[in-house]
């Protein structure tokens, strides 16, 4: 990997470094979630107003103004993660409103998770759990493509390794 800039110039707006996206199919699967969940409501709702009371449209309304207001956060959130591996450390960064950046060196990686549900794993994304001594500075990197996120874990825990008998 080229060397990159000075990690001082990590910051949460990004700068001039080159952060990786995750997936979009992250947000299909995160969109197929919500309408898994909140489309048999609504579909009960209406249902419900067109054959017992229309006060049940109001019901339908309310999970239909769910659906889209969750529907743009989704789009919204999927877009905001991204990811960069420096020398020294992989940092993630999340959030529009509320932004994270969460830095994790090498040498503190003890174990790096793969996970991939049903849904993910028919979308070809997993999720990576990067875990250190102390719970508080671990993170989570959502939705990369399967064959990244194996490679991924495998260039990391040999830097943490090779971090880790420096030391």
């Amino acid at each position: 990997m080229p060397s990159q800039p000075d990690p001082s110039a990590v910051t949460l707006r990004g700068g001039e470094l080159a952060w990786r996206p995750v997936s979009p199919a992250l947000r299909t699967v995160r969109l197929i979630t919500l309408f898994v969940w909140l489309g048999p409501f609504l579909i009960g709702f209406v249902l419900a107003a067109l054959f017992v009371s229309p006060w049940f449209g109001i019901g339908a309304g309310v999970v239909a103004a769910l659906l889209a207001w969750g529907t743009w956060l989704i789009v919204r959130q999927v877009s905001a993660i991204s990811w960069i591996e420096l020398d020294e450390e992989i940092v993630i960064r999340k959030g529009r409103l509320w932004r994270s950046l969460v830095s994790i060196p090498y040498g503190r990686l003890q174990y790096i998770d793969v996970e991939s549900g049903p849904l993910m794993r028919s979308r070809g994304i997993a999720s990576c759990e990067f875990h250190t001594a102390s719970p508080a500075s671990g993170g989570t990197l959502p939705g990369l493509p399967l064959e990244e996120a194996e490679a991924l874990r495998g260039r990391l825990a040999a830097r943490g390794e090779a971090q880790r008998a420096g030391l």
